[in-house]
């Protein structure tokens, strides 16, 4: 196959790995329908935010949210596919059991226990003191840069390779207006030494655009001149409600990093789903419709790329290539940068690894790939990451495996966290204050180091 073909020859540069790359995977589903607050998401502004024009808030002409509306209608929700993929799912079956009977505390233990005994033969010390003898530089907080907001847990989807395990399922984990608002209030403190401040909100979930709290939080930080990321799952466009969506997007000028984990169908779709593919196709259509990825409008378009098993990214400048003959030839898709970004050992793929006995053999390829040069160039550096209840941490992987800033000041290496809950937004009155701080890191940390890096903006190294 093409995808598999060109990953692998674009591996070369990448290093040991457990087998050649291609976007193969096992595909672990989940799925309910929404309740009708999550449909009505992105209708309501719960967030205070300056006064924005018609033109900047608006969703484009009438002519083209009548076209988006009939693409909607065609396409239709994914949601339903995805609960009967969710419900005939023995592994999440059995999944679903455990974490009600055993609780995500308990399960998230024992997935740093079995990491642990996997790196016990290796003769490896924990991560900081590993990273302290390559002679990387300390692991302490830089002044934040980046705010990426975790909004909520809910997804049309539920992606084998999902570290946040989001799904239709989960209604819940949603965030509050107060929340929101707590964050808008941050973007504005000041910053000491009247320079830096926050550069760019970064919003994530779930599917960030089904939460309530998306667009006032998009259009408060466009007022105040921060730059918005949206992590776009693209399936998205096509839920009722979203029909205006890429023209929302481009007239507030936010960047779209839209995943995609392979150019072939069918390992997309073992991946992340059944019709998957062909959605994301139309939406990376629909988006360089409006001008998104298009060379002059300004409007980033960029796309996610993670492996389909275990085993590291190819380089991704080789990669790149592959995508862009691929998708332009084929589809006549043009899109801004392609990002590579390794498969974290926790939870969806730590099981995976479990499941398929490699979690030794994994580990071991992070490991034997450990690059200073990545070290140095971590995402958790100058990112702070926000979960749906308001809690701090140093990434999105750490809030998964619920490792929260200490509150209390300082930090200090090893597995993070002070309590049952950690620091929150409510606790600081800047995030200035915590500059300085020891970072937590655990031996999930040695997937973010391994060979060229691997953040969410991609490559580190």
């Amino acid at each position: 196959m093409l995808c598999a073909a060109a990953s692998a020859a674009a591996a070369a540069a990448a290093g040991p790995r457990l087998r050649p790359p291609s976007c193969q995977s096992t595909r672990v589903g989940h799925r309910r329908s929404p309740p009708r607050a999550l449909r009505r998401a992105n209708r309501r502004a719960a967030v205070s935010a300056p006064a924005v024009s018609d033109a900047t808030a608006g969703a484009g002409t009438d002519a083209a949210e009548s076209s988006a509306e009939s693409d909607t209608l065609m396409m239709g929700s994914l949601i339903p596919e995805t609960l009967r993929e969710m419900e005939m799912d023995e592994e999440f079956k059995v999944a679903a059991a455990r974490l009600k009977s055993e609780g995500q505390a308990a399960l998230t233990r024992e997935e740093r226990a079995r990491r642990r005994r996997a790196l016990s033969g290796l003769d490896v010390p924990s991560f900081d003191r590993f990273v302290a003898d390559q002679g990387a530089r300390p692991l302490v907080r830089e002044p934040t840069a980046i705010l990426q907001v975790n909004i909520g847990l809910y997804c049309n989807q539920a992606c084998s390779h999902c570290h946040v395990e989001s799904s239709p399922l989960k209604t819940a984990e949603v965030m509050s207006a107060e929340v929101a608002q707590r964050l808008v209030q941050l973007l504005d403190a000041p910053v000491s030494g009247g320079g830096g401040g926050i550069k760019t909100l970064d919003i994530t979930g779930g599917a960030p655009e089904l939460m309530e709290q998306f667009r006032p939080l998009v259009l408060a930080a466009r007022a105040r001149g921060v730059d918005v990321i949206d992590r776009c799952n693209l399936t998205v466009m096509y839920e009722p409600g979203q029909e205006d969506l890429p023209a929302f997007l481009a007239a507030n000028g936010v960047k779209v990093v839209a995943s995609l984990p392979c150019y072939s169908e069918a390992n997309t779709d073992a991946q992340r789903g059944r019709g998957v593919f062909q959605r994301s196709i139309r939406a990376l259509q629909d988006l360089n419709a409006v001008g998104y990825g298009v060379e002059g409008t300004g409007l980033e378009l960029d796309l996610m790329y993670n492996p389909g098993g275990a085993f590291l990214p190819p380089a991704q400048e080789n990669l790149e290539t592959a995508y862009r003959s691929e998708l332009g030839d084929t589809y006549g898709i043009s899109f801004s940068r392609l990002f590579t970004l390794t498969n974290m050992p926790i939870k969806r793929f730590a099981d995976f690894l479990h499941r398929e006995g490699k979690t030794e053999e994994y580990m071991k390829l992070l490991v034997d790939n450990f690059n200073p040069a990545a070290a140095d160039g971590v995402m958790c550096r100058d990112l702070v990451s926000v979960s749906w209840d308001g809690r701090l941490y140093d990434c999105d992987f750490n809030q998964q495996l619920d490792m929260p800033m200490p509150a209390g000041g300082g930090g200090g290496g090893g597995a993070g966290g002070s309590g049952p809950r950690g620091l929150t937004v409510f606790d600081i009155a800047s995030l200035d204050e915590l500059t300085g701080r020891s970072l937590a890191v655990d031996n999930h940390c040695f997937g973010c180091t391994a060979g060229s890096g691997s953040s969410c903006s991609g490559a580190t190294a």
